[in-house]
């Protein structure tokens, strides 16, 4: 039972280190993009704000790996997943990976539910 509280942390910490990595390496292509995905994209990749925002995630999914800073790591995290399903629904059209995102993160958020209790 132990380690299945895990499947979520790790396979949260896999998404998210597996984009960020990615956008620095390149190993899968990014598809050919259009319309507003292209004028998105063609604003937030030559500032800089994209190379940010994914060291914050390759950041957040190795703290996901720690125990103890499991809580923090969700609140990089989750603005991070929230942007996201907002970007794939404005600006893509549909919804990808973002609802699968939002959900590992409240069930992880529910498994470390003492932690945050402060917060509320």
């Amino acid at each position: 039972m132990k380690y299945l509280k895990l499947i979520p942390t790790l396979l949260l910490a896999f998404l998210f280190l597996f984009g960020g990595l990615n956008f620095f390496f390149e190993f899968v292509p990014t598809p050919p993009l259009s319309g507003n995905q292209a004028v998105f994209f063609n604003l937030m990749v030559p500032t800089g704000f994209m190379a940010v925002v994914k060291s914050l995630e390759i950041i957040g999914a190795i703290l996901l790996l720690i125990p103890s800073k499991r809580a923090l790591s969700l609140l990089v995290l989750t603005p991070i997943a929230i942007n996201i399903v907002v970007l794939e629904f404005l600006v893509l059209g549909g919804l990808g990976a973002g609802p699968v995102l939002i959900i590992l993160i409240g069930i992880i958020a529910y498994q470390e539910f003492d932690k945050f209790k402060a917060l509320l």
